[in-house]
């Protein structure tokens, strides 16, 4: 059985279409994916993340966490938050995180599909030393776009002006961090199940529009984010995905460090951006070729650019001849389409 945020029902009132993801029943689309996306690149758009995983970890955790993350969590100080990886000994991905410090605790936030697979691998690591509680009483939403801070201030009753991005803000009860998943400036608030829905309305009531699931896809896509079971997985290792900077090979010992470090010598696969010419859409498996026909990768993730009014994708090439300014074919229901190698950043306004 699907699970449900607590705002189903405002979705449902709202029209969205629903949808299944990561177990969870969640809204696609309200008044259309394009007009959504463009919501948040040019006003506000705010999103249910409610089927996100919340982890808290207790105890001797310091330890714990650095000897399973592939970032640095010394180097955080309390109130700021870091994007890591948890890898398995091969050096593939367990899950991507967001990991944020408290004065008493951590908080792991983990995708909303593989959280009970997070819970088994840190509890399979802790030997009892640390707590480790999923925030079953706690839920969270964003709000994203150039207009978001001045309305999430307005919705929240106090300034976000100090606020700098990767810093989180708690005003109990509720925990304010300036991140978002959509290369744009923005916020999410976590915060009791019971105050989820009046803040939400409070945002929707200020102007921000509300956006499912399908423009965060798109969004993050021209971002050049990654989604799990896409651009990572349990073979895949970040190195190859483009995040060797949250890869601190320079640290203490940590669960996949001699598979990584062995990787980064000659990484077999790069993952890299697509500008596919004519409308076909990419889809995630179809293959591609080189020039010379020979096959040199595969794509993860692709859509049409609501910003860039064009097909673009996110695939890995497993040629080293292969490079940006390439020029490749990508096998879309039998036709060999035309595509350009980019960086994998197709937009990014937020640094």
């Amino acid at each position: 059985m699907l699970k449900r945020t607590v705002l189903y029902e405002k979705h449902l009132a709202l029209g969205a279409k629903m949808v299944p993801f990561g177990g969870w029943e969640m809204p696609v689309s309200y008044q259309g994916i394009i007009n959504e996306h463009k919501a948040v690149r040019e006003r506000a758009g705010l999103f249910d993340i409610g089927h996100m995983g919340l982890l808290r970890i207790g105890g001797k955790e310091l330890p714990f966490l650095q000897s399973l993350t592939t970032n640095d969590a010394s180097l955080l100080a309390v109130g700021r938050c870091q994007y890591s990886i948890l890898c398995n000994e091969r050096g593939g991905t367990v899950d991507d995180i967001l990991l944020y410090r408290f004065a008493d605790h951590y908080l792991i936030v983990c995708n909303a599909s593989n959280t009970d697979k997070v819970v088994a691998w840190l509890t399979q690591h802790s030997s009892g030393k640390v707590e480790i509680a999923p925030l079953i009483n706690l839920c969270a939403i964003s709000l994203q776009g150039p207009l978001a801070l001045p309305l999430a201030e307005k919705g929240l009753g106090f300034s976000l002006s100090s606020l700098k991005r990767n810093h989180t803000v708690s005003a109990a009860p509720l925990i304010v961090s300036r991140t978002g998943y959509t290369g744009e400036d923005g916020i999410e608030l976590v915060l009791p199940k019971e105050l989820c829905l009046d803040y939400w309305e409070k945002f929707l009531a200020l102007g921000a529009v509300p956006c499912g699931l399908g423009a965060r896809d798109t969004l993050r896509l021209e971002a050049g984010l990654p989604l799990y079971g896409h651009e990572y997985d349990d073979e895949t290792s970040p190195l190859e995905a483009g995040y060797a900077w949250a890869v601190k090979l320079n640290k203490g010992p940590f669960i996949g460090k001699e598979s990584l470090a062995r990787r980064s010598a000659a990484l077999p696969k790069r993952l890299f951006g697509l500008n596919v010419e004519g409308r076909s859409i990419p889809r995630q498996g179809n293959q591609l070729f080189d020039e010379e026909g020979k096959e040199v990768g595969t794509v993860t993730s692709g859509t049409f650019s609501p910003t860039f009014s064009r097909p673009i994708a996110l695939a890995y090439i497993n040629d080293p001849a292969i490079a940006i300014g390439s020029r490749i074919f990508v096998n879309i229901r039998g036709v060999k389409q035309a595509a350009a190698i980019v960086d994998k950043t197709f937009y990014k306004r937020v640094k």
